[in-house]
């Protein structure tokens, strides 16, 4: 049986684009004659708060929205974690340069367009006496993993068609040495979506095209690690009136908001095509 699922991180108010995902996930699994589950990814404990955990569940419930329980929640996996950090062993190295360092000696940038690390550590080692994180030493990890490669559905609109799966060549090596473990958690986005993505048995990821880039990465986790690939489906982002995607850092309005200006679960599934 197919299983989904939706992972929302609780450090703001669900918006539309937020609700676009959730929908899309829960349409998906209907169609599959599958399961949606709901994941918190709260990995940050300073910006992730139980008052937004509590908004994102309501928001979803009133959408009509429900998922089996219990639900997984990271904040309560930094063992597990922990765990896949110590089995890529010599992959990782620790690095203490600072974010100004990292950007005064970049000469390119991420898919997230974050300045790319240089791999001053890897050649030279942390100094030391500052806290440090952990990256994955790609040159390695690549000649380790081999080409890998990512299945995908292709998406249009809110259609998936299961009988088109396509396939492509990852190329993780564009996000050069990640960080898997931050300096102040046992874990990275990265890491901890492809551990949980195991763990929960999940089969065909559905999430925003913002992330397609970042699949290369955690396919090559997966190898790595001894785990499964799901298949992915990239569906489209929900921008505002100058086209940006909508963010909870730039203030979109959030479904708390619509609900409070008068719209209904119908309103919102009809303006979002479903």
């Amino acid at each position: 049986m197919p299983v989904l699922r939706f992972a929302p991180s609780p450090n703001g108010l669900l918006h539309l684009g937020h609700a676009f995902s959730a929908l899309f996930t829960w349409r998906a699994a209907a169609r599959l004659g599958g399961t949606a589950l709901l994941r918190i990814e709260d990995i940050d404990p300073e910006r992730c708060k139980p008052e937004f955990d509590r908004a994102l569940r309501e928001d979803l419930a009133w959408l009509g929205l429900d998922w089996p329980e219990p639900v997984l929640r990271q904040s309560q996996r930094m063992d597990a974690y922990r765990t896949a950090a110590s089995q890529l062993g010599d992959l990782l190295y620790p690095c203490d340069c600072t974010r100004t360092e990292i950007a005064a000696r970049a000469a390119g940038a991420d898919p997230d367009g974050a300045p790319l690390y240089d791999g001053r550590c890897r050649t030279h080692g942390p100094r030391g006496n500052r806290p440090a994180q952990m990256r994955l030493d790609m040159r390695r990890a690549l000649a380790r993993s081999g080409k890998l490669h990512i299945a995908s559905l292709p998406v249009d609109g809110i259609e998936l068609e299961p009988g088109a799966m396509e396939e492509r060549e990852a190329a993780p090596e564009r996000w050069g040495d990640a960080v898997l473990v931050r300096k102040d958690t046992p874990t990275s986005y990265h890491l901890s979506v492809v551990v949980d993505d195991a763990a929960q048995a999940v089969t065909l990821v559905t999430r925003g095209t913002d992330l397609e880039a970042a699949t290369d990465l955690h396919v090559l986790l997966q190898a790595l690690l001894e785990m499964p690939s799901p298949i992915y489906a990239h569906h489209r982002l929900i921008r505002d009136e100058a086209r940006h995607k909508l963010s909870k850092s730039k203030g979109a309005q959030s479904l708390r908001d619509l609900r409070a200006a008068g719209w209904t679960p119908a309103d919102v599934r009809r303006t979002l095509g479903f």
